[in-house]
């Protein structure tokens, strides 16, 4: 005859075993995406910050929709946008070290070849996602970095609510 008091006892003990380690993985997945969601923002919103617009705040709604299309993307790393309800911008770069720091740095690079009072890109450049960065009427950003099947590099995607660059419209 077994003691019942010892099985619930021992399965209780057992389900605090597995669960702690798994508290302290998922506590360093979201510190690791605050830490990620901030490499994304700080280069973007000191961009913002330069031209006094309101800071972008991080949308989980938005992140999570970035990370289902970088996961498909993940397959073939291909610089194509979701045609979604956001605005949008995309990286690519080979190899799996490059940082959501980097991208957005990259991105926000852009404003070098953008010329205010023609409302356009210089000959040559691109300067869409930064003017994305910049669209006064944009509040919200979610974003996803994703390393790419087979060592085809790291595609990164930042969504943004309201969306901007629209036609002959300047973004501040």
């Amino acid at each position: 005859m077994h003691n019942p008091l010892l099985y619930y006892a021992f399965i209780l003990a057992l389900i605090c075993f597995l669960t702690l380690p798994a508290s302290a993985s998922a506590a360093g997945v979201v510190a690791a995406r605050q830490s990620e969601a901030q490499q994304f923002l700080g280069p973007q919103n000191a961009a913002r910050s330069a031209l006094r617009l309101p800071k972008l705040v991080w949308d989980a709604s938005i992140a999570r929709y970035a990370a289902g299309y970088a996961a498909k993307r993940r397959v073939d790393c291909e610089l194509q946008h979701s045609n979604g309800p956001y605005g949008e911008n995309i990286f690519w770069g080979s190899g799996n070290g490059w940082t959501a720091a980097q991208a957005a740095a990259a991105w926000v690079s852009e404003k070098r070849g953008y010329n205010y009072w023609s409302n356009s890109c210089a000959y040559g450049q691109d300067c869409g996602h930064y003017t994305q960065i910049v669209w006064r009427g944009t509040r919200r950003i979610g974003c996803a970095r994703v390393v790419c099947y087979g060592g085809r590099g790291v595609f990164m995607i930042c969504n943004y609510d309201p969306p901007g660059n629209y036609v002959g419209e300047k973004p501040y």
